[in-house]
């Protein structure tokens, strides 16, 4: 009688039967509706408005972009899926790219007061 060979797995090439839950940042599409609304033309038209706003400058170390590619248009209280402050423009500050993801975000996952660096 013949041994046994051990076949091979196929498991790793199957497709997978769902799609994933998170974004690359650990966002859940299912339990967070409210990210589509950054991809709408309306959100799109209320960041140029900020940036222009805010004569295209970091509130937070003045650098000025005038071509707005490197600046965020960062809600100052986290909206947590409020329609109101999400749309609200005094609550929307412009953010260049480094302070928006180095100091902006660690202070909102510290915790309250949660209030940004705006210099309002």
């Amino acid at each position: 009688m013949g041994r046994l060979k051990m076949l091979r797995s196929t498991l790793g090439s199957a497709p997978p039967r769902i799609a994933r839950m998170t974004d690359d940042h650990g966002h859940s599409r299912v339990l967070e509706p409210w990210r589509k609304w950054y991809s709408l033309a309306a959100w799109t038209r209320l960041r140029l408005d900020i940036l222009s706003r805010d004569g295209f400058e970091c509130r937070a170390c003045q650098r000025i972009d005038p071509t707005g590619r490197q600046l965020v248009a960062d809600h100052i209280q986290p909206h947590r899926g409020d329609r109101a402050r999400f749309w609200a423009p005094d609550n929307i500050q412009t953010l260049c790219k480094p302070c928006h993801d180095g100091a902006k975000q660690r202070e909102e996952r510290a915790g309250p007061p949660g209030r940004g660096v705006s210099k309002l």
